[in-house]
Order: C-alpha cells, then structure tokens, then sequence
C-alpha cells in the first residue's frame, strides 16, 4: 500500500516550528508494512491544502495529515477533507459531549469556537484524543483512507500510538516489516562502512547507517511473511553486526545514554555528581532528564571560571602549571567534586567550545574526568569545531565514558 504524510500549518512553512511529526510518522509506516513515498507541507489556506489532499488521493491509498485540527479560524483541515471529498460537516452530538467534558473536567467554560472540533463527515469517524480538545478523524471511502492526527507532537504521538495502529493493522495486509536501531559511539560513517562491507548492500534485511549527536545508528530492516520469521533474519543479522561493532555499541531502538547510565546507577547504588567547564550545566541537564533522577544525582557545578574550580577544591597551582584545558585539570575536577559532594563517583568536563582558542588549544578539544575513589580516568576528544556540538557532544561523550566505567568496575 501507498501511503504519503501531508504535515497542514503556515508556521512549517516560515521555518518556525520545525516538523518533527512527518519523520516520526515516516519511522512507524515500514513496521506496519507500509511504503511511504511522499512528504508534504501546505499552510494554512484552504485551496492550497484541498489542491495538496486531492493529489495525495488520486495517488495514494493511505493519506496521514498532521495539524489543522484547533478551534482557531486557521485550522482548515476538517475543512478542506470534506470540501475534497464533497461531503458536508455537521455537529456530532456524542463529540460535542467529550469536548464540553473536556473543559468541563478543568472548571472552564467551553469557547464557542471549540465546538468546530466536535463536527464529522459521513465517512469520518473520531479519533479520541485525552490530551487534547481535537479528536482525530479515521475516513474511510472508496477503499481509501485518511488519517487525521492534530499537531502537537504530544497528543500525535499518543494518537498514533494508542488508537492509529491497531486500526492500521487491521486495515492492511501482506508482509512483515520489523526494524531495529543499533547505537555506537567511537565510530565514524566510514569506519562502520568498512566493518560491516557487504552486508550494507544486502536487500533484506537492508541496512541503513546515519550519523546523529550521539553516534552512529545502524538502522536494520526486514521484510517478512511472519513475525516469527522477521524477528529471526533480525536477530541473526544482529549477532553479526556485534560481533564485529563490539563494545562500540550502547544501545539499541528507543534507549538512551541517559536512560541507560541511570539505570545502571541506581541498580548499583551509587551516587554522582559533576563539575562542568565548557559543557556549560548541559551535562547535568541530561542526566536529570531521566525521571527518578534523584535516585543518583546528588548535584553540579558549572566551573567555567579558574576561581570557581579552585574554591570547589581544584588545586589552583595545578591549574597554573597545566591549564584549565588539561588532562591533569579534568582529573582534578573529577576528584574533586567526588569529594566535596560526598558521592561514589565524581564526572567532569573541561575544553575549549570556541569560537576562539583558549590557553593555545583549538576549538574542539575536549576532557572528561571520571573518578571513583579507587581509579582517576581522563578521555581526550577532538570534536568538530562548532561551539553548540562540542557542548553536546562532550556530554554525550562524558555519559559514554561513564557507562564505560559502570560496565567494567562495578
């Protein structure tokens, strides 16, 4: 089946938003066995969006549309889905009860624009949507279908994911499409290219290698006659791909580094706490993303100045004598802060993010410290010269080197 994603909204268009809808959407179509071949944005103009929704029609069997789907007088795609299909909006008397007792629940009377929400054509049947004032809407016609899921990434993630694709799954049929994403980090695109050969020009299962901020994703995919037989191409291919990415691989599918270090922390039982120069408080950002993040992280200090690592117990004739940007000065900091916070293990970060040279380093050169009481370890890195990737990327670097640690002392 032939399916395109239409993403509805002028601020797509003005570069105001970014569209993080379409490339989730286009991640989830392949599992369900669906081949996804076009993209689309259209703003906020009726004729514009009816001209883009007739064409995905005549081309297409399945047509996703995020956006358009508030009270407000730009929200057209109810609209435009039925001036396209000719068909006539009216009131749906169960709709407009779920939206009234969505505003009813917060003590808030109900704007009269919002009851635009609660209309339905007669091939339209609602998505419920518990985060939100806009059902979605599931059309049905001519063996075709249109899917109609509102904007915010929140409540379409949880619209797909709850009610979109078990119906998806009902409505298609033929083969088997499964995926799964391989992490590493220590590896170039040309480095995992010359490991894994001739397995990247395989067909099935084929697979896709893409550089992200915390390291390259090896993108498996597999099509099958049964979920039996694709969960074992998949496992068989993945046997191979470790055996020869070994310990340059963290992850896989939806895990994270900080997820995944914060497990292995509260599971051990130990705390950390970091002091951070040129990653600026990013480092401790990320580790307190993770709920329950109170378990393991006692706390951190931005060091950015000399005065401020001395006074949090870096050695002040230490850094005189090596530099802030320094192997000696990251161990330190390590050291340090594991002391004067109390925790098990002590996480830092000093190097130069730019635009300029600092102390005679170049832009880019980086230091993580880690120091458990028994082992004081300090990584050197040389990132790309671009002031907001060396502060990402030695953070996801410094989480790297953590789990490094997790793995093999504790």
């Amino acid at each position: 089946m032939k399916a395109e994603i239409v993403s509805i909204g002028t601020e797509l268009l003005l570069g105001q938003i970014t569209d993080t809808n379409a490339p989730y959407i286009a991640s989830q179509l392949p599992l369900l066995g669906i081949n996804l071949y076009w993209i689309s944005q259209v703003g906020d103009n009726q004729s514009r969006v009816v001209e883009v929704l007739q064409r995905a029609w005549n081309r297409s069997d399945i047509i996703v549309t995020t956006g358009g789907l508030g009270p407000t007088q730009d929200d057209i795609t109810r609209e435009s889905i039925a001036r396209m299909l000719n068909e006539e909006l009216k009131v749906d008397t169960a709709l407009e009860v779920e939206v009234r007792g969505f505003f009813a629940q917060r003590g808030v009377q109900m704007p009269l624009s919002n009851l635009k929400q609660a209309t339905l054509i007669p091939s339209a049947r609602a998505i419920i949507n518990p985060r939100g004032t806009a059902p979605g809407w599931w059309v049905q016609k001519n063996g075709k279908l249109i899917i109609a899921i509102p904007g915010p990434p929140a409540e379409m993630r949880r619209m797909w994911e709850k009610e979109v694709v078990n119906r998806l799954r009902e409505h298609v049929k033929g083969d088997v499409i499964l995926s799964r994403t391989i992490k590493t980090l220590g590896l170039s695109e040309a480095a995992v290219d010359e490991l894994l050969g001739p397995m990247l020009n395989d067909t099935n299962p084929t697979i896709g290698v893409y550089a992200k901020i915390d390291g390259i994703h090896l993108r498996m995919t597999v099509k099958a006659g049964s979920q039996k037989e694709a969960r074992a191409i998949l496992a068989a291919r993945e046997k191979e791909v470790r055996e020869l990415l070994k310990d340059k691989i963290w992850g896989t599918d939806d895990q994270n580094l900080e997820g995944l270090v914060g497990e292995m922390l509260t599971s051990r039982k130990l705390r950390i706490g970091v002091m951070e120069s040129c990653t600026g408080g990013l480092l401790a950002s990320i580790l307190t993303d993770v709920p329950g993040s109170s378990a393991y992280f006692t706390g951190g200090v931005i060091a950015y100045a000399n005065d401020v690592k001395v006074a949090w117990g870096v050695p002040e004739d230490l850094i005189a004598s090596h530099g802030a940007i320094s192997r000696e000065t990251a161990g330190a900091m390590a050291g340090a802060i594991r002391e004067r916070m109390g925790t098990d293990i002590g996480l830092s970060t000093t190097g130069v993010a730019g635009p300029d040279e600092l102390e005679g380093n170049p832009v880019g050169l980086v230091y993580i410290g880690l120091d458990n009481g028994k082992n004081n370890k300090v990584t050197r890195l040389n990132l790309p010269p671009r002031r907001p990737d060396v502060k990402i990327r030695a953070a996801v670097a410094a989480l790297f080197e953590l789990r490094k640690m997790l793995l093999n002392e504790y």
